[in-house]
């Protein structure tokens, strides 16, 4: 049976540091979290009753394991992970500030999703309503070819492409690079999801960055459909300040949520499981659904989504803090 969403890309250890306001070299201690930003999508959208499957790489160590045990037990199908005996699962180790926002270091010289071949794709988890990926496993061969022959395979099956570029510039060689990688993928992008500094990063240089900062995301928005009218939904997401989305004949301003943050890792990968969700459970996971219903349904859409990445910055890690229905209803009650 096809998938609802099919998440392809890294899966790692994130070992988030205790204490706040401290460099990693500084933290005291750390507690150890599944993530990676397609498998928090991939447990995101299971915990919300999705029917979706993981496709990635990672270490025939005890990380690795853990990894798959977990996303098994959040109701993630996981017969299409590979395992390595050569190399390890890769690790991050996380810092945050009081606000909770963070910064990684992370240890991957190669991690085993850097070596997930071609060969090693599950064909058959490419049969499913969308498909969901990140830029990570386009920076190095031959996970770079895995992920655009996935791509290649779900857009021939039919499937919804949802894409989040999940910037981290200290993995690319160049910034010059990492900014000519995604802009590559979006011809081929039906629904877009960047924070407000990917889209200044994939703007920059082209659009003046001095206007108030509203009226830069406009614009920016404004220039992808320009460039890229294929994007059939463009969501740019501020943190707390909340989102902006448009699709060719609307468009939607959604204010933040308080909470009392503590750890925004995963935060966006929340916000795009809970995107996900709620365009399933309204029969808007095909492009012509998509393209076609009413700015009210888009609304419901943004706004589910909104709680769910807010609801994650609320506990430490990604995967931990991802919620399940009732989670949501209890806290936002």
């Amino acid at each position: 049976m096809p998938t609802d969403v099919t998440c392809l890309g890294e899966a790692l250890i994130d070992f988030v540091a205790t204490t706040a306001d401290v460099t990693v070299g500084e933290a005291e201690g750390f507690v150890k979290a599944p993530g990676g930003a397609p498998a928090n999508v991939a447990v995101g959208v299971a915990r919300l009753g999705g029917n979706v499957a993981f496709l990635g790489k990672v270490g025939e160590d005890p990380f690795g394991r853990f990894l798959e045990k977990t996303f098994s037990s959040a109701g993630v199908d996981t017969g299409g992970m590979r395992f390595s005996p050569e190399y390890r699962t890769s690790l991050a180790f996380v810092s945050r500030q009081k606000n909770g926002e963070r910064s990684f270091c992370f240890f991957r010289n190669p991690g085993a999703d850097m070596t997930y071949t071609p060969e090693e794709l599950d064909g058959e988890k490419l049969v499913t309503q969308a498909f969901h990926f990140g830029s990570i496993t386009l920076i190095d061969e031959p996970s770079r070819q895995t992920t655009l022959s996935a791509l290649r395979i779900a857009k021939e099956n039919g499937a919804l492409i949802s894409f989040d570029p999940n910037l981290r510039p200290a993995l690319w060689k160049s910034l010059e690079t990492a900014q000519a990688t995604i802009l590559e993928q979006l011809p081929h992008v039906d629904l877009l999801k960047v924070s407000a500094e990917e889209l200044h990063f994939l703007f920059k240089g082209r659009l003046p960055t001095e206007e108030p900062e509203r009226k830069f995301l406009r614009r920016g928005i404004k220039e992808l459909r320009k460039l890229f009218p294929n994007l059939a939904l463009i969501v740019v997401t501020q943190g707390a300040e909340g989102c902006l989305w448009q699709r060719e004949d609307c468009f939607g301003n959604m204010q933040g949520l308080k909470v009392n943050a503590i750890d925004t890792t995963g935060a966006g990968d929340g916000f795009v499981a809970g995107l996900l969700t709620s365009l399933r459970e309204q029969n808007l996971l095909t492009l012509e659904a998509l393209s076609k219903t009413d700015s009210a349904n888009l609304h419901h859409a943004v706004q589910f989504a909104n709680k769910v990445g807010a609801f994650t910055t609320t506990r430490l890690g990604a995967i931990p803090s991802l919620p399940t229905h009732a989670e949501l209803d209890a806290f936002f009650s």
